[in-house]
């Protein structure tokens, strides 16, 4: 058995015999990356479907076998790169002035500029025009390290690359290894709660999602995957990225509620009333302004799981700093260790949205877990996950010999993978889900829809 999957079940507590049902083939590299993503994608995956099997077991299902093969689960580590609407011309997904530069004293920083709200305040603290050519030249009055603090001071979103060395000696580096790559915490007491048997593991189950971009929608899409109904909640007023929207939303409803609205505010402590997992993606107390931290859910709905996701943790001094994959790869020494590996000195990232994607399914398997726990123990639950604690992860995972010697794939090479399927916005073509679960196989029953295209009512 994996090692690593084996680690992630036992400190879930789980059934160890559980184990015995996973099927796991395929080596790394099976993209090209020093670390093992392949490793990562397949461990993270198969956690999410072996705790979903078992929660099927719990209400009465058969046992069934778990299989996941490594080339299928990396590839949906990329599953917004593949996923397109017929007839399509897939854009370039980052802005123009997104990316990595050389600051004044030769340190390298990452702007993350996806967001207009981000670009204009990274234009603003530089004092230049929207060109990468102006960014650049701006950035020779910088250190990468003032840089970082001041997009950090008004919330944007940059951070100097760092070597591996250098993480493990800042505070920050340091809280993030005192945590665990998934934590789920007792937050208060409710009665125990059977799920009735039923043909699919989460059939019945109701999901709030309050996510954007990956880590948390894909949560969200798994566990629609296997058979929950899961809403997400968005406002009309913060935007999105929709050809992330297209490849996350299968499986899901889509409503508009803005919460600093006192009507919408109520309508979502309505549908909460009748929810059964909350996620949400929010900078660490960024809810619990609008009444929806962990604790009120808890008050509202006793034995809600709460599902947190943040960029660098709950604990140490970067908790509140807002953050994304590619940013964190940054300031994590992942780029710096890559780009040795690849015998350069610009910072070179993942090939995939690894931690992303890690943080997603690892979302899943812990809300599965504090789900179990419920209907075993009662009470609700908070799942914490963290992109900065799934890299650290990911680096403990180990690396791989000669792992940048190939390429990443085509569509052309992953035809095999592919799911084509109708919905509103044309017809789409998207990678399957790569656990393949022998008695309830996975399957969105809902296309992606526009944002906001649903009532906000459970069915």
């Amino acid at each position: 058995m994996n090692p690593h999957l084996s680690a992630l079940w036992s400190d879930a507590q789980l059934p160890p015999e559980a184990l015995d049902d996973v099927r796991l083939t395929g080596a790394d590299p099976v993209l090209p990356s020093s670390f093992a993503v392949g490793t990562a994608a397949q461990v993270s995956i198969a956690a999410a479907g072996l705790a979903a099997a078992t929660v099927w077991r719990q209400r009465g299902g058969r046992r069934q076998t778990v299989s996941v093969d490594m080339r299928h689960a990396a590839i949906e580590f990329l599953s917004e790169h593949f996923a397109r609407l017929e007839g399509e011309v897939p854009e370039d997904p980052w802005d123009r002035i997104a990316g990595n530069y050389q600051c004044g004293d030769g340190r390298w920083v990452r702007l993350h500029t996806n967001f207009p709200h981000h670009r204009a305040g990274i234009l603003r603290i530089l004092g230049c025009e929207y060109d990468k050519q102006a960014v650049a030249t701006a950035l020779r009055s910088w250190t990468g390290y003032d840089l970082e603090d001041a997009a950090a001071a008004n919330n944007m979103c940059a951070t100097a690359m760092r070597s591996f060395a250098e993480w493990d000696v800042h505070p920050h580096g340091q809280a993030v290894v005192t945590q665990p790559v998934v934590k789920i915490t007792r937050i208060g007491d409710a009665p125990a709660r059977d799920l009735p048997p039923a043909d699919r593991p989460l059939s019945g189950v109701r999901v709030l999602d309050l996510t954007r971009v990956i880590a948390g929608p894909v949560c969200g899409r798994t566990l629609a995957a296997h058979g929950a109904e899961v809403m997400n909640i968005a406002s009309a007023n913060i935007p999105n990225l929709p050809r992330l929207v297209i490849d996350t939303g299968r499986g899901k409803l889509s409503a508009h509620l803005e919460l600093r609205d006192k009507d919408d505010n109520q309508r979502l402590k309505d549908l909460l009333s009748e929810a059964d997992i909350f996620v949400q993606g929010y900078r660490p107390g960024g809810l619990a302004e609008l009444g929806f931290g962990p604790e009120d859910a808890a008050r509202l709905r006793p034995g809600i799981v709460y599902v947190s996701l943040s960029a660098y943790g709950h604990v140490g001094p970067w908790s509140g700093r807002r953050g994304f994959d590619s940013i964190t790869q940054t300031a994590s020494g992942i780029n710096h260790a890559e780009a040795e590996a690849a015998g350069q000195t610009a910072p070179k990232p993942l090939p995939c949205q690894a931690l992303d994607h890690g943080s997603g399914y690892l979302l899943a398997f812990g809300a599965l877990v504090a789900l179990m726990r419920r209907m075993q123990e009662g009470g609700s639950w908070h799942v914490q996950v963290s992109l900065a604690r799934t890299g650290r992860w990911i680096r403990d995972l180990g690396r791989v010999p000669n792992g940048l010697a190939g390429s990443v794939p085509d569509a052309d090479a992953v035809a095999d993978l592919m799911e084509v399927g109708e919905s509103s916005l044309g017809r789409l073509h998207a990678v399957r889900h790569a656990a393949v679960l022998s008695e309830t196989p996975a399957r969105w029953d809902r296309p992606p829809v526009p944002l906001g295209t649903h009532p906000a009512a459970w069915t």
